[in-house]
């Protein structure tokens, strides 16, 4: 149940951070899941939903969307889609690469009442 616990984990940020407002309510988080992290950000929703009932953010809505991560090649500059987190180059299988974005999960926005 790796979505279950991430979705726990952004439950209690949200929560803490609308308490740190003042607010009432958390009506919807907003952020985003990397590809290659293989979680399904429709499970993570519906964990969250699920772990949010009788909390600060009962009925709040967890919307990730799914952002696509490319790599370039330090050796041969060639841009391509890593498998998972396995920086391989499939062109001259070098493992000298830059993200050309973050990898991971991230919040972007609370909503709150």
């Amino acid at each position: 149940m790796h979505e279950s616990s991430i979705a726990r984990q952004i439950l209690t940020a949200a929560i803490e951070q609308a308490r740190v407002a003042g607010a009432r309510h958390v009506s919807a988080v907003r952020g985003w899941v990397a590809e290659t992290e293989s979680l399904s950000a429709d499970s993570v929703a519906f964990h969250f939903e699920a772990c949010a009932r009788g909390t600060l953010a009962e009925g709040a809505r967890l919307v990730l969307s799914v952002s696509r991560i490319e790599a370039r090649c330090g050796d041969c500059d060639l841009v391509y889609e890593p498998e998972h987190h396995v920086l391989l180059c499939p062109r001259c299988e070098s493992t000298e690469a830059v993200l050309a974005r973050e990898p991971g999960l991230g919040v972007e926005s609370i909503e709150v009442e």
